[in-house]
């Protein structure tokens, strides 16, 4: 499987080229476009579907993901995210898989293994969501970043703290725990910040924007139209 990722880094777009017999799994609305000759269907991410449904209801990550299929003829398709910034590449393979942000996840090849990791409340507070994705087996697994990507490389015992809306994705070598952020951060907001406090060995994948404080920037334009417009 050949691909490269055009337009970076604030407009970035995923594109594959497909052999024939190859294929690759793409996140539910990623398509751009494709060739004729590519088959799609649509699987399951969790073997279960109750089980698959009710993460979807409870956690907003979709169970579903799109197989594109090059079965006679070469193919192409290009996927992308709805943020505007980067898309990464991270090589998976056994012992070097990835802890996924739930919102980051792009495509990746039919031999990794997706899981829905629940964390429950002491873990797994990733921004508004209690999900991970958990990534293993051998392949290409691409994630995409809101804004810019910084990469950390942390030696054993190594720690770096990092505000959580802006971690998109971490080698699952890493000891990682999320933590309040009780300095002047959370003072001036008056809410409970969250930061994730994270250990090495491993990488950890850094989105230099905040999807959180852009809703809140770009609510700020709108309110006062929006108010207008009600009365």
């Amino acid at each position: 499987m050949r691909f490269e990722i055009k337009h970076r880094p604030a407009y970035s777009l995923l594109e594959i080229q497909l052999n024939p017999g190859e294929a690759v799994m793409g996140e539910s609305g990623a398509m751009t476009y494709m060739s004729p000759s590519i088959e799609v269907r649509t699987v399951m991410r969790e073997a279960s579907f109750i089980e698959s449904l009710g993460l979807k209801i409870l956690g907003g990550q979709s169970f579903f993901v799109n197989e594109y299929y090059a079965r006679n003829v070469p193919g192409v398709v290009a996927l992308v995210s709805a943020p505007l910034g980067d898309i990464a590449h991270l090589p998976v393979s056994p012992g070097r898989g990835f802890i996924v942000q739930r919102a980051a996840y792009v495509a990746s090849s039919p031999t990794i293994d997706l899981d829905i990791k629940w964390q429950g409340f002491t873990k797994g507070i990733f921004g508004q969501g209690l999900f991970m994705i958990r990534a293993t087996g051998t392949g290409d697994l691409f994630i995409n970043t809101f804004g810019a990507l910084e990469k950390k490389t942390l030696a054993p015992g190594e720690e770096l703290i990092v505000d959580n809306f802006h971690v998109a994705a971490f080698s699952e070598t890493c000891s990682y725990k999320v933590t309040k952020f009780g300095g002047l951060k959370s003072t001036i907001l008056g809410g409970e910040g969250l930061v994730l406090r994270v250990s090495g060995p491993g990488e950890v994948y850094i989105q230099t924007k905040n999807p959180a404080e852009f809703a809140e920037w770009l609510w700020s334009l709108l309110e006062p139209y929006v108010r207008s417009r009600a009365r």
